[in-house]
């Protein structure tokens, strides 16, 4: 089949099946572009043009996150090119699948400083999976398909593939391949080593006060299922990562929540006194676990990673599991099920019920005006149990990973390990466009919501109806907490003054603007919402004094908890 390089890229997403594509067009990607236009309609690729290329990032990590598929974003060469690298990163530091196309200058002008011309490769390795330049058009069909390959297989990440214009104009006999053969890549069975098996088997039977720690590779997995079967047959309590949240239904009575700096205090108990921990699709961030080399001194460590190069990266490690957590928990649990090993209510159990009751969180917050944790419960009473949140970065989300209480996996979706600002809202549009019949809150900050803000006219142009909660304190909150906290409230750099009004900016873009002062407005405002047909903007002014905690001071151990201040 003869084919220009642009329809080739076309036709390679569709047999790849993509549905949807956000981006930004430019000079290099002009013929792209115009084959899209070729293919409108039935059957065609879906085009959502951003407003700004790292929102076409976010866009598609928050549809890779909801569909479990890759999500694909497209931008030109040189700036277009560099403004879509924070959301790449977001995607490679929490194992989202998406496939990044970049134009390039023609295949003569490489090198030569050539106008918009930026080494995307290079700048992109460091934050992919694989970074490709193609350089003639018969590579596009094999290209395409490994980049979907390599970029749902194994442990999960972002895949970029570079096309000068040139290439793309390049007309040229065009043969779809089988399984493309990338040198280096083998995607792994995920099946676990069964000496290793035996080996945590004999720790797990063995441990009085046995901890799971599920990281987002639990959810990533499909591996909730089995987590819950292990927990209730080893009655293990259940503590999670930013990331794993979801991986248990927070209401489970197994649940401990959040772990980690900002994590809540019977999860960090736990972690100080448990005998064994078994951590599953984590990687023991610094942000999880506090001052690396105080964790776990008490406890046996089994982790459950597809990623060889976790294990043993930070913590020391006794039993070692390379392997995906879904069947490495199944193979473990029928393990246990074959010995009768099943227990009962006893001593470790009742310790860490005593837990709950002591460090009960008070959600009420700040003496002036509305509390953040008290508005987190609201929604999750209102909003039901298969919508899905996405968040923003800073105080906003650490209120949400403490007090909303997620009920299923998949419908928590922030920037973990990156923490970029401005990712809640452009994921909110891409997972509404992967989700278009479930109802999605962004949670956000005024601070990150303002880096993002310009997309609201694509979520109005596209008929993408996400609602924003605004937790408006008109300051960088999670910097002053800090400020406040470490550095004798010595405010430097955090003020953002009094514009915009949310509400008015929602209207200049034609969508709908709504400002609460109670929490019976904040409840009409979500009910209301959950029946828009236009994105909405809810302004809930906050306190400045307000902060997150408890919180583990950096460089601390988990033992070390702030509850109060």
């Amino acid at each position: 089949m003869r084919l220009s390089g642009a329809k080739a890229i076309v036709d390679s997403l569709k047999k790849a099946k993509a549905e949807v594509i956000f981006g930004i067009p430019g000079g290099m990607t002009i013929p792209f572009y115009d084959a899209i236009y070729e293919n409108a309609g039935a059957g065609g690729l879906r085009n959502i043009l951003t407003r700004h290329e790292q929102c076409a990032a976010h866009m598609a990590d928050g549809y890779a996150r909801v569909k479990n598929v890759p999500g694909v974003c497209t931008a030109t060469s040189g700036p277009g090119a560099t403004n879509l690298i924070t959301g790449i990163a977001v995607a490679h530091m929490d194992s989202s699948p998406m496939v990044a196309i970049t134009g390039q200058v023609p295949r003569t002008m490489i090198g030569k400083d050539a106008f918009q011309e930026a080494d995307i490769v290079g700048i992109a390795t460091p934050v992919t999976k694989f970074a490709y330049q193609v350089s003639n058009a018969s590579e596009i069909p094999e290209m395409i398909k490994a980049a979907f390959m390599i970029s749902s297989t194994n442990r999960k990440g972002p895949v970029l593939i570079d096309i000068p214009k040139d290439v793309m104009l390049e007309e040229v006999d065009i043969d779809y391949v089988g399984r493309p053969k990338i040198g280096g890549y083998t995607v792994r069975s995920g099946e676990p080593h069964p000496y290793s098996i035996k080996k945590a088997l004999s720790l797990i039977i063995a441990s009085e006060k046995p901890l799971i720690i599920a990281g987002g590779g639990v959810i990533i997995s499909g591996a909730s299922e089995e987590l819950l079967k292990f927990a209730e047959m080893m009655l293990a309590p259940v503590a999670t990562t930013l990331m794993g949240k979801g991986a248990i239904p927070e209401t489970h009575p197994l649940s401990l929540g959040m772990i980690g700096m900002h994590g809540r205090p019977e999860a960090n108990m736990a972690a100080n006194e448990a005998d064994l921990i078994i951590a599953v699709g984590m990687r023991f961030n610094d942000r999880t676990i506090g001052k690396m080399d105080k964790f776990g001194e008490s406890a046996k460590i089994v982790h459950i990673d597809l990623d060889p190069a976790e294990i043993g990266k930070n913590i020391r490690v006794d039993v070692p599991i390379v392997a995906d957590a879904k069947k490495a928990l199944a193979v473990i649990a029928a393990k246990l099920s074959e010995m009768g090993s099943k227990r009962e209510e006893n001593a470790w159990s009742r310790r860490v019920a005593s837990f709950k009751e002591q460090f009960a969180l008070n959600a009420n917050g700040h003496k002036n005006g509305l509390s953040p944790g008290r508005l987190m419960k609201i929604l999750r009473d209102v909003l039901p149990p298969k919508g899905i949140v996405t968040t923003g970065v800073g105080q906003n989300q650490m209120w949400a990973a403490l007090h909303f209480k997620v009920l299923e996996p998949r419908t928590f979706i922030t920037s973990g390990g990156l923490g970029a600002m401005g990712f809640g809202f452009p994921a909110s549009l891409g997972a509404k466009v992967a989700a278009p019949d479930r109802p999605v809150f962004n949670i956000d900050g005024d601070g990150s919501f303002l880096m993002t803000e310009q997309d609201l006219a694509t979520a109005v142009v596209e008929n993408i109806p996400t609602v924003s909660l605004i937790l408006d304190n008109r300051v960088l909150g999670m910097v002053r907490q800090w400020q406040c906290m470490f550095c004798d409230k010595r405010y430097s750099g955090i003020d953002l003054g009094k514009v915009p009004d949310f509400v008015k900016l929602a209207e200049a873009y034609g969508a709908e603007g709504i400002r609460v002062e109670t929490y019976e407005e904040f409840e009409a405002a979500v009910r209301r919402s959950l029946k828009a047909e236009l994105p909405v903007v809810v302004d809930i002014p906050i306190s400045m004094d307000e902060k997150v905690l408890p919180m583990v001071p950096p460089g601390k151990t988990l033992k070390e908890l702030i509850l109060f201040g």
